[in-house]
C-alpha cells in the first residue's frame, strides 16, 4: 500500500473480467459433404480436396453460450441443414477421377445436429481490459462433442422421386451374408472441430466467422462405403417391388442402365470403407450478450497492482 502513497502516477488498480456472463444467438452459413460420392481429378481423397463447392446447401442454427471467463466459453447449439453428394458433377480428364464418373451415384439428406464445444480466445491474454468488449475483434478455436441424425435418399431415375436408402440395404447391412457390415444408425456421435473469428459491435451485440468440421464415426452419410452385392441379394432379402427399387439405386453405372465393366457385381468396388464420411459449416453468428458482468475494478482492501 506504500508504494500507492509514493507512486501514485503509475499505478492503476486492478480490474476484474467483469463476471460470468451469458449469450444467446443464431447461425447461417453454407454446408458441404466430404465423403464416398462427387470429388475431383485423381484419387478420392478426404477433407478439401474433393469438396464440390456447386453442391453448397444452407445451415441454420441457434445457440446459447455460457462465458465463465473471458478466454473461454461453453456453447450449446442446434442446427438444421442439407448435405448432398453426387458423382455427376466430376469433370472427367481420364484420370482415376472417372471410375468414380462412371459409377454415377449420388445422394442427399437433411440432418439435425446438437453439440456442446468449449471455445478458447487466446488473445484475450494480450488485452489491458478484457471486460472491455466494445469493439475488440478476437480469434477462437472450437472443439466439443456432439450428435446428429441423417437419413440419405438417392434419387431414382426411372420415376424421378427421392427415394429413403437405409431400409433398402444395398450394401448388405444386417444380413447374414455380410457380417461385418453392422446395419448402421440414422443417430451418430460426431466430434465439431472448428476456428472462428468474433467482433463485438457493441458491449451486448456481437458479430463472427466461423468454420467448424464434424469428424464422425460412420461411412455411411451417403449409403456408400464398401462393395456391390449384386442384384441377387435383393431378390432374397426383399418384396419384388422393393427389389426393383434397391436394383436401380444401387447401381446406377452407364447412366443408370447398368452393365459398365466392372460395375454392379457382388465384390466389384462401390466406395472406400476405410475413410468415414465427414461435414463441414461455414457460419456467419449473431450473439446478444444476456448480461452478468459488474464494476471492471475490484472493490477491495487489496494492494492495487502497480504497472511501469
Amino acid at each position: 500500500m506504500l508504494l500507492s502513497i509514493f507512486f501514485p502516477s503509475h499505478i492503476n488498480a486492478q480490474y476484474n473480467d467483469g463476471g460470468p456472463f451469458s449469450e444467446i444467438g443464431i447461425t447461417i452459413g453454407p454446408s458441404n459433404f466430404l465423403g464416398d460420392l462427387g470429388g475431383h481429378l485423381g484419387k478420392g481423397q478426404t477433407f478439401l480436396k474433393d469438396n464440390n463447392f456447386n453442391l453448397t446447401k444452407l445451415s441454420v442454427g441457434a445457440h446459447y453460450t455460457y462465458y465463465p471467463k473471458d478466454w473461454l466459453g461453453f456453447r450449446l447449439a442446434v442446427n438444421i441443414g442439407k448435405l448432398e453428394g453426387d458423382d455427376n458433377v466430376i469433370s472427367g480428364k481420364g484420370g482415376l477421377e472417372e471410375a468414380r464418373l462412371h459409377r454415377g451415384l449420388n445422394f442427399q439428406s437433411k440432418f439435425f445436429e446438437a453439440f456442446v464445444v468449449g471455445e478458447v480466445f487466446p488473445t484475450v491474454f494480450l488485452e489491458d481490459d478484457p471486460s472491455d468488449l466494445y469493439h475488440k475483434l478476437r480469434p477462437y478455436g472450437i472443439v466439443g462433442v456432439g450428435v446428429f441424425h441423417f437419413n440419405p435418399q438417392g434419387l431414382d431415375l426411372a420415376t424421378g422421386q427421392w427415394v429413403d436408402l437405409k431400409p433398402l440395404h444395398l450394401e448388405g447391412q444386417g444380413s447374414a451374408e455380410y457380417p461385418d457390415r453392422k446395419d448402421y444408425s440414422l443417430w451418430q456421435p460426431n466430434i465439431p472441430l472448428g476456428v472462428g473469428l468474433k467482433y463485438w459491435v457493441s458491449e451486448n451485440l456481437s458479430l463472427g466467422l466461423e468454420v467448424i468440421y464434424r469428424k464422425t464415426f460412420t461411412d455411411y452419410i451417403d449409403d456408400v462405403s464398401t462393395t456391390y452385392v449384386g442384384n441377387a441379394f435383393y431378390d432374397t432379402h426383399l418384396s419384388p417391388a422393393q427389389a426393383a427399387v434397391a436394383k436401380r439405386m444401387a447401381d446406377k453405372s452407364n447412366n443408370g442402365a447398368g452393365g459398365a465393366p466392372a460395375y454392379g457385381q457382388a465384390g466389384d468396388k462401390r466406395g472406400t470403407a476405410a475413410n468415414k464420411d465427414a461435414y463441414y459449416t461455414f457460419g456467419i453468428k449473431l450473439g446478444i450478450r444476456l448480461g452478468g458482468g459488474g464494476d471492471s475494478f475490484r472493490n477491495s482492501t487489496r494492494c492495487p497492482v502497480i504497472r511501469f
